[in-house]
């Protein structure tokens, strides 16, 4: 084998695995109110958007098919919706792709120095999220944190601790000690 072609292959290889954990990071990830996502319809750019906002109703207005129940589905699963809607009707072989532009905010508040929305990023700890709001304050209980999950349609608190993996929607309260 020739040592370009042996090199086309690994750059190859390294993209295919790269789009393959990208996938599947964000893969599992249910859509949701204020996610942002990208649609695009391969040869049709008035049918492709670039970002578009997912409703508080969980729902997005498309050309066509009208206003389509977004919530609780994965990127993929909206690809297959949106290629299974425009497929018998408007184009013949519609080539979709969906991507998540942004992910919905989740909030810190409590003793910390800057409470408020933080934009989510995949792999956040708590650790890194008391970071982002400016860190802890002096009156701060660093062990134990309060979360409300964005998951939790009865809006339970539970206790966590800094290694928690935070969500899009997670509302978590940092306490004061007495100490």
């Amino acid at each position: 084998m020739s040592r370009r072609f042996t090199l086309f292959l690994f750059f190859l290889c390294t993209l295919c695995v790269g789009r393959a954990a990208l996938a599947e990071t964000a893969g599992g990830y249910s859509l949701n109110a204020g996610d942002s996502i990208s649609i695009h319809v391969y040869g049709e750019p008035d049918l492709s958007f670039d970002r578009m906002l997912i409703g508080q109703n969980g729902r997005i207005s498309f050309p066509f098919l009208g206003e389509l129940v977004v919530a609780g589905k994965t990127a993929a699963q909206l690809q297959q919706m949106l290629v299974d809607g425009l497929r018998p009707n408007y184009l013949v072989d519609p080539r979709v792709s969906v991507a998540i532009v942004k992910y919905r905010p989740f909030f810190v508040n409590g003793e910390v120095k800057s409470p408020g929305g933080v934009d989510f990023q995949p792999g956040l700890t708590l650790r890194k999220a008391v970071s982002l709001a400016g860190g802890f304050t002096e009156r701060a209980n660093k062990k134990q944190m309060l979360l409300i999950s964005g998951t939790d349609p009865e809006l339970k608190e539970q206790e966590v601790g800094l290694d928690y993996n935070i969500q899009p929607g997670d509302i978590i309260t940092v306490q004061d000690t007495f100490f």
